[in-house]
């Protein structure tokens, strides 16, 4: 951890993962961040509270006004996913997710309007009620994709499946290969056939929807890509992480999970469990290119949605 960031007092994850990440811009960004704090309270005219414990891929600190309005600065290396972050929340408009107040994502900079208390889906302790909230919050963001928009499809994503075989000569490594297979089939069969193509959130799972003591639930850190509704469903049955992973139940609560989401969305549920599944398993490769652990656990429940699969 760089002598600016250990000042600032940073946890030093967070440094690593900016470092590990960004390399050499990740080392500038940590280096520049008390000189970036200032630049956007003089920009945007707001005062930078300590910066929220977890941080993970940018800096998110509490930012308020001279007249009391509470916001939220979000700084980070310049980046794609930054940017169409941006951009999905700008689509929005604030209906369903937090509002965006100013941007430049070009400059890494990112300012919203803050949530309190802020409570994520995974502290209500009820998971039928969470998952209803959850389709609710899904129903608010959906509307048609924009026209020649710069957002990532689902198309793109399903490549991951490509750079899987690609690092292992053709075969498919540490991962199972006969749930690989079953992936790459259903990826090629759910593509071509999609239904109406709209924004979606793309990570929208119970630490992504939040609770605002006025606006009610409401998501957060949208990917921003484009596909069909059901495929939107496949992050919250994979979480919340870790917890899910302990579940002795959990085939039993990821099917009756299904059958809720299917009923509250109008989803076909077989389609539904054909996505989920062909997900799990580029979750998985993902989690791999990443090094951030949980392989086994995400193609355990590739392994359930495959025996769910008619």
């Amino acid at each position: 951890m760089s002598n600016t960031a250990s000042r600032m007092n940073l946890p030093e994850q967070f440094s690593k993962t900016i470092t590990d990440t960004f390399g050499d811009e990740g080392k500038e960004f940590l280096n520049q961040l008390p000189k970036l704090i200032e630049h956007w309270e003089l920009e945007w005219g707001i005062f930078c509270l300590p910066p929220y414990p977890n941080l993970s891929y940018n800096y998110v600190a509490p930012a308020d006004r001279p007249d009391s309005t509470e916001l939220v600065l979000k700084l980070g290396v310049p980046n794609a996913e930054l940017t169409f972050e941006v951009e999905a929340l700008r689509f929005y408009g604030g209906r369903g997710a937090v509002r965006l107040v100013r941007a430049r994502a070009d400059q890494g900079a990112v300012l919203l309007e803050r949530i309190r208390p802020a409570t994520p889906l995974s502290d209500l302790g009820d998971d039928d009620a969470a998952t209803e909230i959850a389709a609710q919050v899904m129903r608010e963001l959906w509307r048609p994709a924009p026209e020649n928009s710069s957002f990532p499809t689902v198309e793109q994503w399903a490549a991951g499946m490509r750079k899987l075989r690609e690092n292992f000569g053709g075969r498919t490594g540490p991962f199972d290969a006969k749930l690989v297979d079953l992936s790459e089939r259903l990826f090629e069969d759910l593509i071509p056939s999609q239904g109406e193509r709209v924004l979606l959130h793309g990570d929208l799972h119970h630490y992504n929807i939040v609770q605002d003591h006025l606006r009610g639930w409401l998501a957060i850190d949208p990917k921003g890509v484009i596909g069909e509704r059901e495929y939107e469903v496949g992050a919250l049955l994979r979480n919340p992480v870790p917890q899910v992973f302990t579940w002795p139940d959990l085939e039993q609560i990821t099917a009756r999970r299904i059958d809720q989401l299917a009923e509250l969305l109008d989803f076909d549920k077989q389609r539904l469990i054909k996505w989920a599944m062909a997900q799990a398993v580029v979750s998985a490769w993902w989690s791999y290119e990443d090094s951030t652990g949980g392989i086994e656990e995400m193609m355990r429940l590739a392994g359930i949605f495959a025996r769910m699969i008619k």
